[in-house]
């Protein structure tokens, strides 16, 4: 008798909160936009065929074109504005708390970004359990596996931005069944699955990096929208230069592995951001430097640019409005202490607006490095990886400050700046320093500062100082603290799935 009862309440909880749960799929006994129907063996049919598989891999390409506002627009708010880069840009609820420290659970962009990683991973997680079984006998087991290699890539890419953002994570790589009511109990944990600890997410990211090197396509010089070996090398780097995994040998391996594969800086760093000489279209896709990019062309527009600044193949569409991610004056000083005038211009301009939040309406600051409808989002450069390769000498255990400076120093010439000096390459705890502010001027703009802060235990050090000599800023709601380094769960995912636990201070 307890077993019914315990199952009857598990059924009632489960069609409640089942119908607002992004990683659920609705039972199905139809033919759907999610199912084929069932085979002669009574298993579901996802793909019918090789074309079908095909298909939709291509929706996972398209994530990165049409859904850029969790994994771009709202990565730049949280790496720019919630780290010194960048003032919230608006006043509105959901952004000013990125600026101030006052993020809660209830922050509706904490909310969107939770659930649509979580939609992410569960289409790939579709492709990569179901493409093996796919009834067609013109697809090879090369094919299959090249599809499977890129859909991994794809979801260690959304898990890792999701890792580092939140902590710990439901670390999702099943589909969970169609709830009967034999088998409520046993799904349940699969309908709302618990968080994994940070490292078992990276382990996860780590996993699917190493099988998807088998498999993926190779770097193409002429193509870098695809998710290919050398995208899996970048990510492999990045993770094991972050704490749960760190292994700096494996950062170099890896870094190095990426000049192999054809890739290096730009001569002139314009030419990764800048515009044709009309203003018609970008100035140049698939450069050397660029690792994993999304490309939109006349006809086809990237809408995100509206969120930060200007289109300048259409000057004054959607200028209305203020705009997210504020250049703030402390990076602005930044540049000019450091007389880097070629990142400065490429990172910021100056426009007349109808607002005045930050600064005097005719001369108002943007982030310069989204231009228009036309411009490449570049996911991954070789210069931030070449820095991370700098990072892993200055950290190992057995600094080499002499080859970490000549990194640094080949970033720096392209910036038209001398080279460090002696003084600064003499210690570890100089080079560091000098790391992390040549991160700050060559990547801004990019969504990396909050997570260099993070990585290198600076963001006490850092933010709780930046308050004091950024007149700009708003007032800062709480210190910064140990908790601060991962944000709220959203409150919205905790009343639908009773096993997530909130992260400590919120």
């Amino acid at each position: 008798m307890k077993s019914k009862v315990i199952t009857a309440l598990l059924s009632s909880s489960l069609l409640v909160l089942i119908s607002s749960c992004s990683l659920v799929q609705d039972p199905l006994d139809r033919y759907s936009d999610v199912t084929q129907g069932v085979d002669e063996s009574g298993n579901k049919i996802v793909f019918k065929n090789k074309e079908e598989a095909k298909s939709y891999l291509s929706t996972l390409y398209q994530q990165l074109r049409d859904r850029q506002e969790h994994w771009y627009v709202d990565l730049l708010l949280i790496g720019e504005s919630h780290a010194d880069n960048a003032y919230a840009g608006t006043t509105g609820a959901e952004v000013l708390p990125f600026e101030n420290n006052a993020i809660e659970g209830s922050n509706s962009v904490v909310n969107r970004d939770w659930r649509r990683y979580l939609e992410d991973i569960g289409k790939a997680n579709r492709l990569i359990i179901h493409v093996d079984s796919v009834d067609d006998a013109s697809f090879s087991n090369l094919e299959r596996n090249t599809i499977s290699a890129q859909a991994k890539i794809f979801r260690a890419l959304v898990m890792f931005d999701m890792v580092r953002i939140f902590g710990a994570i439901p670390v999702v790589t099943t589909e969970a069944p169609d709830i009967t009511g034999e088998n409520i109990e046993e799904v349940y944990p699969l309908y709302f699955p618990k968080q994994s600890t940070e490292q078992e997410a990276y382990l996860q990211i780590e996993k699917d990096c190493l099988e998807a090197l088998q498999y993926a396509p190779d770097n193409n010089a002429a193509d870098k929208t695809k998710f290919s070996k050398s995208v899996a090398r970048a990510l492999l780097a990045k993770v094991y230069a972050e704490k749960p995994l760190r292994d700096y040998a494996k950062v170099i391996q890896y870094c190095d592995a990426l000049a192999v594969d054809g890739f290096d800086l730009v001569t002139d760093f314009a030419d990764l951001f800048g515009m044709n000489a009309a203003n018609t279209d970008t100035k140049m896709r698939n450069t050397k430097e660029s690792i994993l990019e999304a490309q939109f062309f006349p006809g086809g527009g990237n809408w995100a640019t509206w969120m930060f600044g200007r289109d300048l193949i259409n000057y004054d569409n959607n200028f209305t409005w203020a705009k997210w991610v504020t250049p703030s004056r402390d990076l602005i000083k930044a540049y000019q202490d450091e007389g880097d005038q070629v990142r400065y211009n490429q990172s910021i301009v100056y426009y007349t607006t109808k607002w005045s939040n930050y600064y005097p309406m005719a001369n108002y600051p943007f982030m310069y490095k989204l231009r228009s409808a036309h411009s490449s989002i570049i996911k991954m450069r070789y210069a931030d990886l070449l820095l991370i390769k700098a990072e892993a000498l200055i950290m190992q255990a057995s600094p080499n400050l002499i080859e970490a400076a000549a990194i640094i120093d080949r970033i720096r010439l392209r910036a038209g700046l001398s080279g460090l000096t002696n003084a600064v390459k003499a210690s570890k705890e100089s080079m560091l320093a000098a790391l992390i502010k040549e991160r700050r001027l060559e990547l801004a703009f990019e969504g990396q500062r909050w997570f260099d802060l993070v990585r290198l235990n600076k963001v006490e050090e850092v933010m709780n100082a930046v308050f004091a000599k950024d007149p700009g800023r708003k007032a800062l709601a709480y210190p910064f603290d140990a908790n601060s380094y991962r944000l709220p769960v959203p409150q919205s995912a905790i009343d639908q799935n009773p096993n997530l636990v909130q992260n400590p201070g919120y």
